[in-house]
C-alpha cells in the first residue's frame, strides 16, 4: 500500500497528474470532494484510513502547503505500514494563475488564494516521515518531468 501526498499552488497541475498516473491504481481524497463539511481534515483523515484498512492506495489531491498540513497524513501512513511518497509541483505562480483560468467556474478559485498558498507553501522533506519526494514540472503544454529529490547533509 502507498499514500502519494500531492504538494503545490492551485493550478499547478496536481489534479490532472493524478488522473494521468493514479487514477486507476489509487484512492483520490481531496477536500474538494466535501466543500460544506465543517471538519475537512477529520473527513479526509477517516477516508485516508478506511482505503488503507482495505488495502487500498490512496493519493491525497490538495495544496498540502505547510510541515503541519501533511502531518496527519504522515501519522495515518505511518500507523498502517504503508509507503509514504510526496509529489512536489514546484510551477511558476504566473503559470498556476494561467491554468486557473482555464478552469470551469465551479473548479476557479481567486487569484488571492494562489498568492496566500504560495506563502504558506513549504516544500516536502524526508524528515518529515517521506519514503521518497519527487518534483513535477508541468509547463504550460502539459509535458510532465519528475525529478527524485535527493537531500543532503545533515536534517
Amino acid at each position: 500500500m502507498e499514500v502519494v501526498v500531492l504538494v503545490g499552488l492551485q493550478g499547478s497541475g496536481k489534479s490532472t497528474f493524478y488522473r494521468s498516473k493514479f487514477a486507476s491504481t489509487h484512492t483520490l481524497v481531496s477536500k474538494d470532494r466535501f466543500p460544506n463539511n465543517r471538519r475537512p481534515a477529520r473527513r479526509q483523515a477517516q477516508l485516508i484510513e478506511e482505503a488503507l484498512s482495505e488495502g487500498r492506495s490512496v493519493v491525497v489531491d490538495n495544496t498540502n502547503p505547510t510541515v503541519e498540513d501533511r502531518a496527519a497524513i504522515v501519522s495515518i501512513t505511518r500507523a498502517f505500514g504503508a509507503r509514504l511518497t510526496a509529489y512536489y509541483f514546484s510551477a511558476p505562480i504566473q503559470d498556476c494563475l494561467v491554468r486557473n483560468r482555464q478552469r470551469t467556474e465551479k473548479s476557479l478559485v481567486p487569484d488571492a488564494a494562489i498568492f496566500i498558498t504560495q506563502k504558506r507553501l513549504q516544500p516536502p522533506t524526508l524528515a518529515e516521515g517521506f519514503d521518497q519526494i519527487w518534483q513535477v514540472n508541468v509547463d504550460l503544454n502539459g509535458s510532465v518531468s519528475l525529478e527524485e529529490r535527493i537531500e543532503t547533509g545533515a536534517s
